[in-house]
């Protein structure tokens, strides 16, 4: 004869059990990470701006050697059949911003570039103060000419992150990023800001 306290045991622990799910729920959607990708994106093709997701992409400032327009484009990642959005103007390194529609918390970017490019990402509020920054003196570069370019990862983490920048190539070099992570502050949807109503 089974014991009288085995339903109740079975029942506690499917209450306990349920409730862990639920609170594991709240958790990763209230922090959930975002992540873009362009493996779908024209290649070759400069625009002054790019959107993704309420993600902005643009030159980071005006250009310093014409008065040519600055622009970001698309690069293909040699070897894979990844993409990378880079500043397109070669001759001019200009950094390339990215701006979020909401603030966040961290930002990842994986990247690859020239053989000994240097590399730096930088982290910035509303205010265009500059919160976090990471760089490396040279990017990884091939074993072999068969190989593709190694890929690498930055990351910078603050509160209220409005926008960070990539940069670091010199005249002549490039450093592309072919996926960009982020965790939006708090419980923040994310897309692009509401319309202002009238």
């Amino acid at each position: 004869m089974k014991p009288l306290f085995l339903t109740p045991r079975i029942r506690l622990n499917s209450i306990l059990r349920f409730g862990f799910i639920f609170v594991a729920l709240i958790t990763s959607a209230h922090g959930q990470e975002v992540v873009l990708h362009f493996d779908n994106e024209t290649v070759g093709k400069p625009v002054a701006a790019y959107t993704n997701t309420g993600v902005v992409f643009t030159p980071a400032h005006a250009a310093t050697r014409s008065k040519a327009v600055p622009r970001v484009m698309f690069f293909p990642h040699l070897k894979t059949d990844k993409k990378g959005i880079l500043n397109a103007m070669a001759d001019d390194p200009i950094p390339v911003k990215v701006r979020f529609p909401h603030t966040v918390s961290t930002v990842t970017l994986v990247l690859w570039g020239s053989t000994s490019c240097p590399a730096r990402l930088e982290a910035f509020d509303t205010e265009g103060k500059r919160l976090d920054q990471i760089s490396v003196a040279a990017v990884p570069g091939r074993t072999s000419p068969a190989e593709a370019a190694p890929t690498f990862e930055l990351t910078v983490k603050a509160p209220d992150i409005a926008y960070v920048c990539f940069s670091g190539p010199r005249a002549g070099e490039y450093l592309a990023a072919e996926e960009v992570r982020f965790t939006p502050q708090n419980n923040t949807k994310v897309g692009p800001p509401p319309t202002p109503k009238n």
